[in-house]
């Protein structure tokens, strides 16, 4: 049986992490990681971490130069299961807002939406203006899920690695995967019904 196809897009927003988290999980996963990175991400890799661009694509099962817009996940006949953009800074945010395509991290995001599947967008910004708004609205409007990398408090996290991890996880469950380890409020985590109280 083949392997679910995921695209994970990295782009410069600050927050690169959170894209090699995504590699990482969705390899435990099982997953079949497409992997393709905007020129400012590889800024916010070396500001941001000690890992070398060869050792982050060596995360992914197939990586894509941002400009070979021929590549095959630039074509909705290559099925994917969805597309997971880790993080998705405003200019990213803005250009598939307003389908322009003119390199491959975009233009996977078009196929993802023209074709129907999941398009998942960690957005990285604060404060927000209302272009920044109106953006994530239209994207929204369009069938992308806006997914703010806002920290889990209620999990106890005990360290940066649970805090990414637990952000992450929350994302790629939209994309149709599912963790064991994942804490879940009412569930592994006790659910407060009234002050001091739990069901």
């Amino acid at each position: 049986m083949q392997k679910p196809r995921v695209v994970v897009g990295i782009s410069g927003a600050t927050g690169f992490r959170y894209g090699i988290k995504a590699l990482q999980l969705l390899r435990e996963l099982g997953a079949e990681t497409h992997l393709v990175m905007s020129r400012a991400a590889g800024l916010t890799r070396e500001h941001e971490t000690t890992v070398s661009h060869e050792e982050v694509v060596a995360l992914a099962d197939v990586f894509y130069p941002t400009g070979a817009v021929g590549a095959a996940i630039a074509s909705g006949s290559f099925r994917t299961q969805g597309m997971l953009v880790a993080p998705c800074s405003m200019h990213t945010l803005a250009a598939i807002a307003n389908g322009v395509t003119d390199n491959l991290l975009t233009r996977a995001a078009d196929v993802v939406l023209k074709e129907r599947r999941r398009l998942v967008l960690m957005v990285r910004e604060t404060p927000l203006h209302l272009g920044h708004i109106r953006n994530m609205a239209s994207v929204a409007e369009y069938g992308a899920i806006v997914f703010p990398p806002v920290p889990a408090l209620y999990a106890a996290p005990q360290s940066i690695d649970q805090i990414l991890s637990h952000s992450v996880m929350r994302a790629i469950g939209l994309l149709g995967f599912e963790s064991t380890t994942l804490p879940r409020w009412g569930e592994n985590l006790p659910a407060i019904t009234q002050e001091g109280e739990t069901p």
